[in-house]
């Protein structure tokens, strides 16, 4: 599978031929595949050793599909990076209890941001002691089974929660006592969509470094009986492909934690993956090399503990989402649109926040892809677009299996049932073998709740 430059004009309603491999109508590049992606033995696309074309007919489409080894490979290479007990699976970007235990498995700590992500993890197994837990606006309830849980770490991020903390430790629930980590918003505004940036001095997130409110809210923090403020946590966004912006957030961080005496600084996550052939990420190892000489830069004290929280790098290359094409609908002279069976619902990031994917053919997937096409899913809605400037073999037919690669992260955790659409199934492949970890959702199921 080759590399290509770009995804192409979508002004042609008629299929097209290239033959230069750096065009846009080349295959879908190989790094935007799981690792084990390789040619089954009827020629269409494996991954995990399973055919994806026979598995779309065996459990249906749309379906979210893992490859298990590229996940535990991302894991332990995390773990690698920044050390042992030192890195938590930022959750929010896929999670089910299966892989909750697999990032557990590979050494991983994992960061939880509701009530619903913490009974998760707990279900899968993971201890209380193993769980970072985040939130701009925890409740009561949710502090509550925190605390029960015995949590390692507590992200404290507003004076409102200390207040929530002060009145727990008041009723005699903190008597055992809990570690917290403080919220810093350091006023770095990184390049990225903006409902993705989350460092800059206007978010909802932390306490301002600039205007002061991250000195008093260590104070306030301090005087809350069993709370332990062990250190300072930031995070500057999602999707950062320049990771020199973590030299500017450490170099703002060291002497705050150099003030308060504080032993622990998380950088958060946020490293970007590619989406596009023609797009090409920091790798995990460039981005840890990076907090670690800015730390030495910044001076900051050798026995502070540096830890991280990925979630996107190691989750979204894994997956492939496959779908079946319903209706190809040309407009002569305007454009072609591909209608497949899922849509918005499985996959929100276009409408949300204008992201682009590639598309394939699974049946071919070195085949050239000359026919510019919208792919469209199946709702009511004008917006309802997976890849609005995608390139397809020119033989595509109505019934074949349709694949979006780098699906892994805020697909399946963002889904929904608009339109009452059952949301899609998520299975594992691994060694030939394909196991359903999440099923599909069922009329029933949507109806369960109904009175």
């Amino acid at each position: 599978m080759s590399g290509l430059s770009g995804a192409g004009d979508v002004s042609s309603a008629e299929p097209s031929t290239a033959s230069d491999p750096e065009s846009p109508e080349a295959p879908v590049a190989r790094h935007l595949l799981p690792m084990t992606a390789a040619r089954a033995p009827s020629g269409s696309l494996a991954v995990g050793g399973v055919d994806l074309v026979a598995l779309a007919e065996d459990v249906g489409t749309p379906v979210f599909v893992y490859d298990e080894d590229h996940l535990r490979a991302r894991c332990k290479e995390a773990v690698a990076c920044f050390g042992g007990g030192a890195v938590a699976y930022g959750t929010k970007a896929f999670l089910c209890k299966a892989m909750a235990a697999l990032a557990v498995e590979e050494g991983m700590l994992l960061d939880v941001s509701t009530g619903g992500e913490l009974a998760v993890a707990l279900a899968a197994g993971a201890r209380g002691s193993s769980l970072v837990f985040h939130g701009n606006n925890k409740s009561v309830p949710e502090l509550k089974a925190a605390l029960a849980a015995g949590v390692g770490r507590i992200v404290v991020d507003s004076f409102d929660e200390i207040q929530r903390l002060a009145a727990l430790s008041g009723a005699g629930l903190l008597a055992s006592g809990v570690d917290a980590l403080l919220r810093v918003t350091p006023g770095v505004a990184a390049h990225t969509h903006e409902y993705v940036m989350t460092g800059q001095e206007d978010s909802k997130f932390g306490f301002s470094l600039a205007e002061g409110a991250a000195d008093r809210a260590v104070e306030a923090l301090r005087s809350v009986p069993g709370v332990r403020l062990v250190g300072a946590h930031t995070h500057v966004g999602s999707q950062i492909f320049r990771v020199d912006v973590y030299a500017r957030v450490v170099s703002l961080l060291a002497p705050f934690l150099r003030r308060h005496g504080l032993g622990e600084c998380c950088v958060g996550g946020g490293l970007g993956v590619a989406y596009l052939n023609r797009e090409h990420a920091p790798s995990m190892a460039e981005w840890a090399n990076v907090v670690r000489t800015s730390c030495a830069v910044a001076r900051m004290p050798e026995d502070v503990r540096v830890t991280a929280e990925p979630g996107r790098s190691i989750v979204a290359t894994a997956a492939i989402t496959l779908y079946r094409v319903g209706t190809i609908k040309s407009l002569p002279g305007v454009r072609t649109y591909v209608a497949v069976d899922g849509g918005m619902s499985d996959n929100p990031r276009p409408v949300l926040y204008g992201s682009g994917y590639e598309a394939f053919l699974p049946r071919a997937p070195d085949a050239e892809r000359p026919w510019a096409v919208r792919v469209v899913g199946k709702h009511c809605e004008s917006g309802d677009i997976l890849v609005e400037d995608a390139r397809l073999p020119a033989d595509l037919e109505v019934g074949d299996v349709l694949a979006t690669p780098v699906t892994g992260a805020y697909g399946w955790s963002m889904a929904s049932n608009y339109n009452r659409v059952e949301r899609p199934p998520v299975v594992f492949v691994r060694g030939g073998e394909a196991r359903v970890v999440v099923r599909r959702e069922t009329i029933e199921d949507l109806l369960r709740l109904d009175r």
